[in-house]
């Protein structure tokens, strides 16, 4: 954003969000993309809330450039960073930094709800 444009606040219902199934997740692994390139232009944040089905993960992944938070609201799951196996429940949260394989999987009998704030790449998109 240049000096010239003017910055302007989004305030939205999450119920407006479709949910997405995006590469590398599978099994009902569902986010919403809330706030990020490509709805409000953000070169510094994406930020999505995620519900995955029970026995729906993310499959194991790294990011080269990208940090994360993952906020867990609801249910419970594993989450692997690296080879270490972490039981995730509501309140826990982690912060995974580039260069950390991780996976996450819902091993619970109910929903896993969590949010996920992401830093994009470069060139503005999170991968």
């Amino acid at each position: 954003m240049n000096n010239s444009q003017k910055s302007v606040a989004l305030v939205e219902k999450m119920a407006n969000i479709p949910w997405q199934q995006f590469p590398g997740h599978f099994g009902g692994a569902l986010s919403k993309a809330l706030v990020g390139p490509d709805n409000v232009g953000t070169e510094k944040i994406d930020f999505r809330i995620s519900r995955y089905a029970p026995a729906a993960f993310v499959e194991e992944h790294v990011h080269q450039i990208q940090e994360q938070v993952y906020y867990v609201l609801e249910g419970e799951g594993v989450l692997t960073t690296d080879d270490q196996k972490h039981l995730m429940r509501p309140h826990d949260y982690v912060y995974v930094p580039p260069g950390v394989r991780h996976s996450f999987a819902n091993t619970g009998t109910n929903g896993l709800v969590f949010l996920v704030i992401t830093t994009p790449t470069h060139d503005g998109e999170v991968r």
